[in-house]
Protein backbone atom coordinates (compact mmCIF):
# COMPACT_ATOMS: atom_id res chain seq x y z
CA UNK A 1 0.00 0.00 0.00
CA UNK A 2 1.34 3.43 -0.96
CA UNK A 3 0.25 6.96 -0.08
CA UNK A 4 1.33 9.88 -2.26
CA UNK A 5 0.12 13.30 -1.09
CA UNK A 6 -1.86 11.14 1.34
CA UNK A 7 -3.57 9.36 -1.56
CA UNK A 8 -4.00 5.61 -1.30
CA UNK A 9 -2.95 2.94 -3.79
CA UNK A 10 -2.98 -0.78 -3.11
CA UNK A 11 -2.54 -3.89 -5.24
CA UNK A 12 -2.35 -7.50 -4.19
CA UNK A 13 -3.15 -11.11 -4.92
CA UNK A 14 -4.42 -13.19 -2.02
CA UNK A 15 -3.32 -16.66 -1.05
CA UNK A 16 -6.41 -17.37 1.04
CA UNK A 17 -9.96 -16.08 1.43
CA UNK A 18 -12.54 -16.16 4.18
CA UNK A 19 -15.73 -16.30 2.12
CA UNK A 20 -18.54 -16.60 4.64
CA UNK A 21 -20.60 -19.75 4.36
CA UNK A 22 -23.89 -17.88 4.77
CA UNK A 23 -23.01 -15.54 1.88
CA UNK A 24 -22.21 -18.48 -0.41
CA UNK A 25 -25.42 -20.26 0.61
CA UNK A 26 -27.41 -17.10 -0.12
CA UNK A 27 -25.92 -16.81 -3.61
CA UNK A 28 -26.75 -20.45 -4.25
CA UNK A 29 -30.39 -19.44 -3.82
CA UNK A 30 -31.14 -21.02 -0.44
CA UNK A 31 -33.09 -19.08 2.22
CA UNK A 32 -31.37 -17.41 5.17
CA UNK A 33 -30.20 -19.88 7.82
CA UNK A 34 -30.17 -22.85 5.43
CA UNK A 35 -27.65 -25.59 6.28
CA UNK A 36 -26.19 -27.46 3.33
CA UNK A 37 -26.47 -31.22 3.49
CA UNK A 38 -25.95 -34.26 1.29
CA UNK A 39 -25.13 -33.63 -2.35
CA UNK A 40 -25.30 -29.85 -1.97
CA UNK A 41 -22.77 -29.96 0.89
CA UNK A 42 -20.49 -32.19 -1.19
CA UNK A 43 -20.61 -29.86 -4.20
CA UNK A 44 -20.10 -26.71 -2.11
CA UNK A 45 -17.06 -28.23 -0.38
CA UNK A 46 -15.64 -29.34 -3.71
CA UNK A 47 -15.98 -25.82 -5.17
CA UNK A 48 -14.40 -24.21 -2.10
CA UNK A 49 -11.50 -26.67 -2.04
CA UNK A 50 -10.91 -26.42 -5.79
CA UNK A 51 -10.75 -22.65 -5.62
CA UNK A 52 -8.46 -22.72 -2.57
CA UNK A 53 -6.02 -24.88 -4.56
CA UNK A 54 -6.24 -23.15 -7.95
CA UNK A 55 -7.85 -19.71 -7.66
CA UNK A 56 -5.86 -16.47 -7.74
CA UNK A 57 -8.07 -13.69 -6.33
CA UNK A 58 -6.78 -10.13 -6.59
CA UNK A 59 -7.66 -6.53 -5.89
CA UNK A 60 -6.49 -3.06 -6.88
CA UNK A 61 -7.47 0.38 -5.55
CA UNK A 62 -6.29 3.89 -6.38
CA UNK A 63 -7.54 7.26 -5.25
CA UNK A 64 -8.25 9.61 -8.13
CA UNK A 65 -5.82 12.45 -8.72
CA UNK A 66 -8.59 14.79 -9.87
CA UNK A 67 -12.31 14.76 -9.15
CA UNK A 68 -15.09 17.20 -9.85
CA UNK A 69 -18.81 17.29 -10.62
CA UNK A 70 -20.29 19.67 -13.14
CA UNK A 71 -23.82 19.55 -14.46
CA UNK A 72 -24.92 15.93 -14.78
CA UNK A 73 -21.43 14.49 -15.23
CA UNK A 74 -18.68 13.27 -12.92
CA UNK A 75 -15.09 13.91 -13.98
CA UNK A 76 -12.45 11.50 -12.66
CA UNK A 77 -8.88 12.21 -13.74
CA UNK A 78 -10.22 14.03 -16.78
CA UNK A 79 -12.58 11.23 -17.88
CA UNK A 80 -16.32 11.98 -17.90
CA UNK A 81 -18.88 9.57 -16.45
CA UNK A 82 -22.65 9.88 -16.20
CA UNK A 83 -24.51 8.25 -13.30
CA UNK A 84 -27.27 10.18 -11.57
CA UNK A 85 -27.41 7.71 -8.68
CA UNK A 86 -23.66 7.92 -8.02
CA UNK A 87 -23.71 11.68 -8.43
CA UNK A 88 -26.52 12.02 -5.89
CA UNK A 89 -24.64 9.88 -3.37
CA UNK A 90 -21.45 11.90 -3.78
CA UNK A 91 -23.36 15.17 -3.54
CA UNK A 92 -25.35 14.15 -0.45
CA UNK A 93 -22.14 13.14 1.34
CA UNK A 94 -20.23 16.23 0.14
CA UNK A 95 -17.54 13.89 -1.21
CA UNK A 96 -14.21 15.47 -2.09
CA UNK A 97 -12.70 12.48 -3.92
CA UNK A 98 -13.29 8.94 -5.16
CA UNK A 99 -11.30 5.73 -4.89
CA UNK A 100 -11.37 3.46 -7.95
CA UNK A 101 -11.40 -0.26 -7.18
CA UNK A 102 -11.10 -3.44 -9.24
CA UNK A 103 -11.41 -6.96 -7.85
CA UNK A 104 -11.46 -10.33 -9.54
CA UNK A 105 -11.72 -14.04 -8.85
CA UNK A 106 -9.23 -14.68 -11.66
CA UNK A 107 -9.75 -16.70 -14.85
CA UNK A 108 -9.04 -20.09 -13.31
CA UNK A 109 -12.52 -20.79 -11.90
CA UNK A 110 -14.18 -19.61 -15.09
CA UNK A 111 -12.05 -21.96 -17.18
CA UNK A 112 -12.68 -24.91 -14.84
CA UNK A 113 -16.42 -24.20 -14.82
CA UNK A 114 -16.39 -24.28 -18.62
CA UNK A 115 -14.62 -27.66 -18.51
CA UNK A 116 -17.27 -28.94 -16.11
CA UNK A 117 -20.01 -27.82 -18.46
CA UNK A 118 -18.50 -29.38 -21.56
CA UNK A 119 -17.70 -32.48 -19.49
CA UNK A 120 -21.42 -32.85 -18.67
CA UNK A 121 -21.05 -31.89 -15.01
CA UNK A 122 -23.71 -29.18 -14.69
CA UNK A 123 -23.87 -29.36 -10.89
CA UNK A 124 -20.14 -28.78 -10.51
CA UNK A 125 -20.38 -25.99 -13.08
CA UNK A 126 -23.14 -24.25 -11.12
CA UNK A 127 -21.51 -24.50 -7.68
CA UNK A 128 -18.12 -23.30 -8.92
CA UNK A 129 -19.68 -20.42 -10.89
CA UNK A 130 -21.57 -19.28 -7.80
CA UNK A 131 -18.51 -19.67 -5.56
CA UNK A 132 -16.52 -17.41 -7.90
CA UNK A 133 -19.32 -14.84 -7.58
CA UNK A 134 -19.09 -15.16 -3.79
CA UNK A 135 -15.34 -14.53 -4.07
CA UNK A 136 -15.98 -11.29 -5.97
CA UNK A 137 -18.47 -10.15 -3.32
CA UNK A 138 -16.00 -11.01 -0.56
CA UNK A 139 -13.17 -9.17 -2.30
CA UNK A 140 -15.36 -6.09 -2.68
CA UNK A 141 -16.17 -6.25 1.03
CA UNK A 142 -12.50 -6.75 1.91
CA UNK A 143 -11.43 -3.83 -0.29
CA UNK A 144 -14.06 -1.63 1.37
CA UNK A 145 -12.82 -2.68 4.82
CA UNK A 146 -9.23 -1.77 3.96
CA UNK A 147 -10.31 1.59 2.58
CA UNK A 148 -12.40 2.25 5.70
CA UNK A 149 -9.38 1.50 7.90
CA UNK A 150 -7.22 3.92 5.91
CA UNK A 151 -9.92 6.63 5.82
CA UNK A 152 -10.88 6.46 9.50
CA UNK A 153 -7.28 7.10 10.53
CA UNK A 154 -7.47 10.34 8.54
CA UNK A 155 -10.87 11.49 9.87
CA UNK A 156 -12.60 10.58 6.61
CA UNK A 157 -15.25 8.08 5.63
CA UNK A 158 -15.72 5.79 2.63
CA UNK A 159 -19.14 5.68 0.94
CA UNK A 160 -20.94 2.62 -0.48
CA UNK A 161 -19.43 1.45 -3.75
CA UNK A 162 -21.16 1.83 -7.11
CA UNK A 163 -20.43 0.10 -10.41
CA UNK A 164 -21.25 0.41 -14.11
CA UNK A 165 -24.27 -1.77 -14.84
CA UNK A 166 -25.96 -0.81 -11.58
CA UNK A 167 -29.17 1.24 -11.94
CA UNK A 168 -28.52 4.66 -13.51
CA UNK A 169 -24.94 3.86 -14.56
CA UNK A 170 -24.69 2.59 -18.13
CA UNK A 171 -22.55 -0.54 -18.35
CA UNK A 172 -21.08 0.77 -21.60
CA UNK A 173 -19.03 3.23 -19.52
CA UNK A 174 -17.16 0.30 -18.00
CA UNK A 175 -14.36 0.26 -20.62
CA UNK A 176 -13.50 3.87 -19.72
CA UNK A 177 -13.42 3.02 -16.03
CA UNK A 178 -11.14 0.03 -16.69
CA UNK A 179 -8.82 2.20 -18.79
CA UNK A 180 -8.64 4.67 -15.92
CA UNK A 181 -7.92 1.95 -13.36
CA UNK A 182 -5.05 0.58 -15.40
CA UNK A 183 -3.28 3.95 -15.19
CA UNK A 184 -1.59 2.89 -11.98
CA UNK A 185 0.65 5.11 -9.92
CA UNK A 186 3.38 2.86 -8.49
CA UNK A 187 1.81 -0.58 -8.35
CA UNK A 188 1.33 -3.01 -11.23
CA UNK A 189 -2.25 -3.86 -12.12
CA UNK A 190 -2.57 -7.40 -10.66
CA UNK A 191 -4.40 -9.23 -13.45
CA UNK A 192 -5.25 -9.21 -17.14
CA UNK A 193 -8.76 -7.79 -17.64
CA UNK A 194 -10.45 -6.87 -20.91
CA UNK A 195 -13.61 -4.84 -21.47
CA UNK A 196 -15.78 -5.93 -24.38
CA UNK A 197 -17.71 -3.53 -26.63
CA UNK A 198 -20.87 -4.42 -24.71
CA UNK A 199 -19.25 -3.20 -21.51
CA UNK A 200 -18.96 -6.69 -20.03
CA UNK A 201 -15.62 -7.78 -18.61
CA UNK A 202 -13.41 -10.74 -19.37
CA UNK A 203 -12.84 -12.64 -17.10
CA UNK A 204 -16.50 -12.17 -16.17
CA UNK A 205 -15.91 -12.69 -12.44
CA UNK A 206 -14.47 -9.18 -12.19
CA UNK A 207 -15.96 -6.04 -10.71
CA UNK A 208 -15.02 -2.37 -11.14
CA UNK A 209 -16.32 0.19 -8.70
CA UNK A 210 -16.05 3.71 -7.38
CA UNK A 211 -16.06 4.44 -3.65
CA UNK A 212 -16.76 8.02 -2.66
CA UNK A 213 -14.59 9.66 -0.01
CA UNK A 214 -15.77 12.41 2.34
CA UNK A 215 -14.40 14.44 5.23
CA UNK A 216 -17.96 15.18 6.41
CA UNK A 217 -18.45 12.05 8.51
CA UNK A 218 -21.47 13.64 10.18
CA UNK A 219 -23.35 13.34 6.87
CA UNK A 220 -23.27 9.56 7.17
CA UNK A 221 -24.98 9.68 10.54
CA UNK A 222 -27.78 11.92 9.23
CA UNK A 223 -28.35 10.06 5.96
CA UNK A 224 -28.42 6.32 6.59
CA UNK A 225 -28.43 5.55 2.86
CA UNK A 226 -24.81 6.70 2.81
CA UNK A 227 -23.65 4.20 5.43
CA UNK A 228 -21.77 1.37 3.69
CA UNK A 229 -21.78 -0.77 6.86
CA UNK A 230 -25.32 -2.02 6.23
CA UNK A 231 -24.03 -3.72 3.06
CA UNK A 232 -20.71 -4.89 4.53
CA UNK A 233 -20.32 -8.38 6.03
CA UNK A 234 -16.77 -7.79 7.28
CA UNK A 235 -17.12 -9.09 10.84
CA UNK A 236 -13.85 -7.92 12.50
CA UNK A 237 -14.34 -4.26 11.49
CA UNK A 238 -13.77 -1.84 14.39
CA UNK A 239 -15.29 1.13 12.53
CA UNK A 240 -18.84 -0.17 12.04
CA UNK A 241 -21.49 2.57 12.15
CA UNK A 242 -24.55 0.37 11.60
CA UNK A 243 -25.43 -3.35 11.73
CA UNK A 244 -25.07 -5.51 8.65
CA UNK A 245 -28.52 -5.92 7.08
CA UNK A 246 -28.24 -9.68 6.70
CA UNK A 247 -26.86 -10.35 10.16
CA UNK A 248 -28.99 -12.83 12.13
CA UNK A 249 -31.49 -11.06 14.36
CA UNK A 250 -31.37 -11.61 18.13
CA UNK A 251 -33.89 -14.14 19.37
CA UNK A 252 -37.28 -12.62 19.95
CA UNK A 253 -36.51 -9.37 18.13
CA UNK A 254 -39.36 -8.09 16.00
CA UNK A 255 -39.16 -5.30 13.45
CA UNK A 256 -42.32 -3.51 12.44
CA UNK A 257 -42.35 -2.72 8.72
CA UNK A 258 -44.76 -2.67 5.82
CA UNK A 259 -45.22 -6.00 4.09
CA UNK A 260 -43.19 -4.57 1.19
CA UNK A 261 -40.70 -1.71 1.44
CA UNK A 262 -42.43 1.34 0.00
CA UNK A 263 -39.14 3.22 -0.39
CA UNK A 264 -37.53 0.40 -2.31
CA UNK A 265 -34.40 1.03 -4.38
CA UNK A 266 -34.70 -1.33 -7.33
CA UNK A 267 -31.95 -2.45 -9.67
CA UNK A 268 -34.47 -2.10 -12.51
CA UNK A 269 -35.80 1.33 -13.48
CA UNK A 270 -39.24 2.12 -12.07
CA UNK A 271 -40.50 3.09 -15.53
CA UNK A 272 -39.72 -0.41 -16.76
CA UNK A 273 -41.27 -1.99 -13.67
CA UNK A 274 -44.42 0.08 -14.14
CA UNK A 275 -44.73 -1.01 -17.77
CA UNK A 276 -44.02 -4.67 -17.05
CA UNK A 277 -46.43 -4.73 -14.09
CA UNK A 278 -49.16 -3.55 -16.45
CA UNK A 279 -48.26 -5.56 -19.55
CA UNK A 280 -46.55 -8.76 -18.41
CA UNK A 281 -47.76 -9.48 -14.87
CA UNK A 282 -51.02 -10.97 -13.61
CA UNK A 283 -51.71 -11.46 -9.90
CA UNK A 284 -54.58 -13.18 -8.11
CA UNK A 285 -55.33 -13.07 -4.39
CA UNK A 286 -56.45 -16.42 -2.95
CA UNK A 287 -58.99 -16.87 -0.13
CA UNK A 288 -56.23 -17.90 2.32
CA UNK A 289 -54.42 -14.58 1.77
CA UNK A 290 -51.72 -15.97 -0.52
CA UNK A 291 -50.96 -14.41 -3.89
CA UNK A 292 -50.43 -16.20 -7.21
CA UNK A 293 -48.40 -14.23 -9.78
CA UNK A 294 -47.53 -15.06 -13.38
CA UNK A 295 -44.95 -13.05 -15.34
CA UNK A 296 -44.43 -13.47 -19.09
CA UNK A 297 -40.86 -12.97 -20.31
CA UNK A 298 -40.23 -12.47 -24.03
CA UNK A 299 -36.62 -12.82 -25.14
CA UNK A 300 -34.48 -14.05 -28.00
CA UNK A 301 -31.69 -16.53 -28.49
CA UNK A 302 -28.17 -15.14 -28.89
CA UNK A 303 -27.56 -17.37 -31.92
CA UNK A 304 -29.62 -18.87 -34.76
CA UNK A 305 -30.70 -15.44 -36.02
CA UNK A 306 -32.15 -14.37 -32.69
CA UNK A 307 -35.13 -16.70 -32.43
CA UNK A 308 -37.91 -15.31 -30.17
CA UNK A 309 -38.74 -17.29 -27.04
CA UNK A 310 -41.25 -16.93 -24.22
CA UNK A 311 -40.99 -18.21 -20.65
CA UNK A 312 -43.60 -18.02 -17.90
CA UNK A 313 -42.59 -17.33 -14.32
CA UNK A 314 -45.06 -18.57 -11.70
CA UNK A 315 -44.63 -17.34 -8.13
CA UNK A 316 -46.76 -18.09 -5.10
CA UNK A 317 -46.46 -15.73 -2.13
CA UNK A 318 -47.66 -16.19 1.42
CA UNK A 319 -50.06 -13.74 3.07
CA UNK A 320 -49.36 -10.03 3.42
CA UNK A 321 -49.42 -10.32 7.22
CA UNK A 322 -46.40 -12.63 6.98
CA UNK A 323 -44.45 -10.28 4.69
CA UNK A 324 -45.28 -12.10 1.44
CA UNK A 325 -42.86 -15.04 1.88
CA UNK A 326 -41.89 -16.68 -1.41
CA UNK A 327 -43.47 -20.13 -1.17
CA UNK A 328 -43.20 -21.52 -4.71
CA UNK A 329 -41.31 -20.58 -7.88
CA UNK A 330 -41.39 -22.05 -11.36
CA UNK A 331 -39.92 -21.02 -14.70
CA UNK A 332 -40.98 -22.90 -17.83
CA UNK A 333 -41.45 -22.31 -21.57
CA UNK A 334 -44.83 -21.00 -22.64
CA UNK A 335 -47.19 -23.59 -24.08
CA UNK A 336 -46.63 -24.00 -27.82
CA UNK A 337 -43.38 -21.99 -27.86
CA UNK A 338 -40.28 -23.77 -29.15
CA UNK A 339 -37.88 -20.81 -29.37
CA UNK A 340 -35.92 -22.08 -26.36
CA UNK A 341 -34.89 -25.19 -28.32
CA UNK A 342 -32.63 -22.96 -30.46
CA UNK A 343 -30.51 -21.75 -27.52
CA UNK A 344 -26.91 -22.88 -27.84
CA UNK A 345 -26.86 -24.47 -24.36
CA UNK A 346 -30.07 -26.36 -25.16
CA UNK A 347 -28.51 -27.69 -28.35
CA UNK A 348 -25.37 -28.72 -26.43
CA UNK A 349 -27.20 -30.41 -23.54
CA UNK A 350 -30.95 -29.88 -23.36
CA UNK A 351 -31.47 -31.92 -20.18
CA UNK A 352 -28.78 -30.08 -18.21
CA UNK A 353 -30.04 -26.63 -19.19
CA UNK A 354 -33.70 -27.33 -18.49
CA UNK A 355 -32.82 -29.04 -15.20
CA UNK A 356 -30.88 -25.94 -14.14
CA UNK A 357 -33.79 -23.67 -15.06
CA UNK A 358 -36.19 -25.86 -13.11
CA UNK A 359 -33.88 -26.18 -10.09
CA UNK A 360 -33.10 -22.48 -9.61
CA UNK A 361 -35.52 -20.85 -7.17
CA UNK A 362 -33.67 -17.82 -5.83
CA UNK A 363 -34.90 -16.40 -2.51
CA UNK A 364 -37.44 -19.18 -2.00
CA UNK A 365 -38.46 -19.19 1.65
CA UNK A 366 -37.55 -15.53 2.17
CA UNK A 367 -39.83 -12.54 2.28
CA UNK A 368 -40.26 -10.69 -0.98
CA UNK A 369 -38.33 -7.69 0.39
CA UNK A 370 -35.19 -9.87 0.15
CA UNK A 371 -35.03 -9.14 -3.60
CA UNK A 372 -33.97 -5.58 -2.72
CA UNK A 373 -30.77 -6.89 -1.12
CA UNK A 374 -30.06 -9.58 -3.72
CA UNK A 375 -26.83 -8.71 -5.52
CA UNK A 376 -26.72 -10.13 -9.03
CA UNK A 377 -24.74 -9.45 -12.17
CA UNK A 378 -26.65 -7.39 -14.75
CA UNK A 379 -27.11 -9.30 -18.00
CA UNK A 380 -28.64 -8.04 -21.21
CA UNK A 381 -28.82 -11.50 -22.79
CA UNK A 382 -32.30 -12.57 -23.82
CA UNK A 383 -31.46 -16.28 -23.59
CA UNK A 384 -31.11 -18.63 -20.63
CA UNK A 385 -27.71 -20.16 -21.33
CA UNK A 386 -25.78 -18.60 -18.43
CA UNK A 387 -26.67 -18.70 -14.73
CA UNK A 388 -26.09 -14.94 -14.45
CA UNK A 389 -28.63 -14.34 -17.22
CA UNK A 390 -31.19 -16.52 -15.48
CA UNK A 391 -30.60 -14.74 -12.15
CA UNK A 392 -31.04 -11.39 -13.90
CA UNK A 393 -34.44 -12.46 -15.21
CA UNK A 394 -35.57 -13.77 -11.83
CA UNK A 395 -34.55 -10.41 -10.38
CA UNK A 396 -36.72 -8.61 -12.94
CA UNK A 397 -39.67 -10.89 -12.14
CA UNK A 398 -39.46 -10.52 -8.36
CA UNK A 399 -38.85 -6.76 -8.53
CA UNK A 400 -41.88 -6.34 -10.81
CA UNK A 401 -44.05 -8.29 -8.36
CA UNK A 402 -42.65 -6.23 -5.48
CA UNK A 403 -43.37 -2.98 -7.32
CA UNK A 404 -46.92 -4.08 -8.15
CA UNK A 405 -47.64 -4.97 -4.53
CA UNK A 406 -46.28 -1.63 -3.33
CA UNK A 407 -48.62 0.16 -5.73
CA UNK A 408 -51.53 -1.96 -4.54
CA UNK A 409 -50.81 -1.16 -0.89
CA UNK A 410 -50.52 2.56 -1.64
CA UNK A 411 -53.84 2.50 -3.52
CA UNK A 412 -55.54 0.69 -0.64
CA UNK A 413 -54.20 3.25 1.85
CA UNK A 414 -55.46 6.08 -0.34
CA UNK A 415 -58.95 4.53 -0.46
CA UNK A 416 -59.02 4.23 3.34
CA UNK A 417 -58.20 7.94 3.70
Amino acid sequence: MHAVSDKIELACTLSSLGVQEEEYVRLLGFPRGWVLEGRARELASWAQNWYADHGRPWMYARQAEQFEMAGDSISIDGIEFSSQRLRNTLTDAEAHSVILVAVGAGPEAEEEARRCWTGEKPDEYFFLEVYASAVVEHLTTLAGARLCDWAEQRQMAVLPHYSPGYPEWDIQEQPRLLELLKKTRFETFPSSVEALHSGMLRPKKTLLAAFGLTRHTDRLQKLTALVPCERCSYGPCQYRRAPYRRAPRPAGEQIQTHAVDRNAQYQTSKKALERWAEERLTMRAEPDGSVDAVFRYDGTTCTNMGRPLTFLYKVRLGPRAEGYPILEQQCLPDVGDDGYTYMCRFIEDADALMAAIEREKPLKGERLNAVLEWKRTPSGAGCYCEASSRDHKWGIVLETIHYALVQRELAEDAEER
